[in-house]
């Protein structure tokens, strides 16, 4: 599965969605995710997991946690799939109102 493939998947889950768009604001802990979340902090983990192997965050250690962010390779790679998704709609528009005219 190519990496914006795994990366839609995992945000196909609300509270991965929700995890992300926290992490989008800047870098958190678990602690500090699953306490703004209606989920326990293994279930943050787990969740976690899915969106580190998807490429859509990373972790670094800061003392003796975790701490997460957004990972920017992963968020590019959906926006170039999207950009040429986008693109190539346009274009076929672009067509279609062509051969009307």
């Amino acid at each position: 599965m190519g990496t914006y493939q795994a990366a839609f998947t995992a945000l196909g889950d609300p509270t991965r969605q929700l995890i992300f768009e926290r992490l989008a604001a800047g870098p958190l802990s678990v602690g500090e995710l699953a306490a703004s979340l209606p989920v326990s902090r293994p279930a943050v983990s787990q969740h976690l997991k899915v969106l580190r192997e998807a490429r859509l965050v990373r972790s670094s250690s800061v003392g003796t946690r975790n701490v997460y962010s957004v990972d920017p390779a992963g968020v590019r790679a959906m926006r170039d799939y999207m950009d040429d998704l986008w693109g190539r709609a346009l274009e076929n528009f672009a067509r279609v109102v062509e051969e009307e005219q």
